[in-house]
């Protein structure tokens, strides 16, 4: 520092600058001491704190406060069996019959003990929610199908035993039921259906973890994934994990508007792709469940499939949509009521249906003894069916094809399907395939040899001869496809093949 900078009574390390006679102390962090200021390397007292004048993000607190009472976690106890392996039956290599190996190994074999697997106590955790003050619980069927005893666990750590009131495997829901004085605290599913894009609030017992608060948004509708014959599933993004199954998915009215069930994971763990049963086919099935213990469905006895573009055309249809109906069940409500193969279910009562799978949802909503109007597409024009549906039986029945007994005389190749068809060997008056052109529309379409052709447009067929000039006739009148009947297995199917034109 220069000398004549240098101020009468200041310290070592300080300064102060006079301007016009007044002393002005640059305050560095440091402490004015007689009239000086130590410097001590802080930050200048002109800088501010960062400040953001913002909306706050969204808050779904007020929904978990209310809702988090009435989600339980489920521990279930059940009896695993033992995987060790009864030495009478473990496998040996195949041994020449009568070799000196092959009667030491069978001799070894009678020696050892007839052991018997042993079950075993094993746990699983799932969640569920009360739907009653008193002491109703909604949770999947999986959760709880091997119990031995279910065991309620509450937000506050109370443990109430729980019995099973009923479980429905088709739609994977159960319902519990709690023994106690006390009213506890429930919830109920919502009226209206989330819309694509709402936010949903997921709480549940994830890894065990109870009480478990997750959020996201319904990522899409009417997902079918396999799980059971009525699969009609909301797809969600909130985290979704192993104990999750039960729980339910709320919107911001604390409203249920899914069951949480399953997740798409390759790891096991949450990928952002979950699975939750639709409030409205869950309230149904509970309600069900609370009064009769069972789910009773209603029954139209036909076996469908969906109406693609090529079937639509051969069927003279303006566009895709619907259902197909490949077989009616003797003495079923549908036979009764005159539906016929080869008719295209369109709408039930009034309303349109849009494939196959919507035609089964719609009819197991209905409940057996209603009438349903259903309207159907027959020899190109549409008509409306009125039919009194039966019940769901336990067991799916299989239709069976009665064959003709017209001998067939020759077999015929229709090379434009890549494929060739001729008499059964052994059944008098059935024509099948024969052959089929890996590379053809027949093999694309699903036909392999040996499949039986039942129809061809409509009408039944005994000969190689029929079917070929069925076909043809099918392509003269100027039709995009010709519709085939086709056994292929135990159930009938129809398959459409589409003309070639220049």
């Amino acid at each position: 520092m220069n000398e004549h900078n240098k101020q009468p009574g200041s310290k070592k390390g300080t300064r102060a600058l006079a301007l016009g006679g007044t002393a002005l102390a640059l305050v560095l962090g440091g402490a004015i001491l007689g009239g000086s200021l130590e410097i001590r390397g802080v930050a200048p007292a002109y800088a501010e704190a960062v400040q953001v004048q913002g909306v706050e993000p969204l808050s779904f607190a007020d929904v978990v406060e209310k809702v988090r009472p009435a989600v339980v976690s489920v521990r279930v106890k059940s009896l695993r069996e033992d995987a060790s392996m009864n030495m009478r039956d473990m496998p040996f290599f195949d041994l020449p019959e009568g070799s000196p190996m092959e009667k030491f190994f069978k001799q070894f074999r009678q020696q050892q003990p007839n052991q018997r697997r042993e079950s075993r106590p094993s746990t699983s955790l799932g969640s569920g929610f009360f739907i009653s003050d008193d002491g109703y619980v909604v949770t999947n069927n999986h959760v709880i199908e091997k119990e031995q005893s279910v065991t309620v666990v509450m937000e506050d750590g109370t443990e109430l035993p729980a019995k099973v009131v009923g479980v429905d495997d088709k739609t994977d829901l159960a319902l519990l039921k709690v023994d106690s004085d006390r009213k506890f605290t429930y919830v109920k599913f919502a009226e209206s259906q989330p819309r694509v894009g709402d936010w949903v609030v997921a709480v549940g017992n994830p890894f065990g973890l109870g009480g478990t608060v997750t959020a996201g948004i319904i990522s899409a509708h009417g997902r079918q994934i396999g799980a059971g014959p009525y699969d009609d599933f909301l797809q969600i993004d909130a985290a979704v994990n192993r104990g999750n199954s039960g729980g339910p998915a709320f919107n911001f009215k604390g409203e249920v508007v899914g069951v949480n069930t399953a997740i798409f994971s390759p790891s096991g763990g949450n990928v952002g792709i979950a699975f939750a049963i639709p409030a409205a086919t869950a309230e149904n099935v509970i309600g069900d469940l609370q009064k009769d213990g069972q789910v009773v469905r209603g029954w139209l006895g036909v076996q469908i499939q969906g109406v693609d573009t090529a079937i639509a055309n051969s069927l003279g249809l303006e566009k895709e949509g619907g259902a197909l109906v490949a077989d009616v069940i003797a003495g079923a409500p549908a036979e009764k009521a005159g539906f016929k193969v080869g008719d295209a279910v369109l709408a039930v009562n009034g309303e349109t249906v849009k494939d196959s799978r919507d035609l089964s949802l719609r009819i197991s909503r209905m409940r057996p003894g209603e009438t349903a109007k259903v309207t159907v597409w027959r020899d190109g024009k549409q008509q409306d069916i009125d039919v009194t549906l039966g019940k769901l039986p336990t067991n799916d029945q299989l239709a069976s094809a009665e064959p003709s007994s017209d001998q067939p005389a020759q077999t015929s190749s229709l090379e434009e399907f890549g494929m060739s068809v001729g008499p059964s060997e052994d059944k008098e008056g059935v024509v099948v395939v024969t052959q089929v052109d890996p590379n053809g529309q027949a093999a694309e379409r699903g036909l392999q040899s040996g499949d039986t052709i039942l129809w061809v447009d409509n009408a039944p067929v005994t000969s190689a001869k029929q079917v070929e000039e069925k076909i043809a006739a099918a392509k003269a009148s100027g039709k995009e496809a010709v519709l085939l009947r086709i056994q292929s297995g135990e159930r009938p199917t129809f398959v459409p093949l589409t003309f070639a034109r220049s």
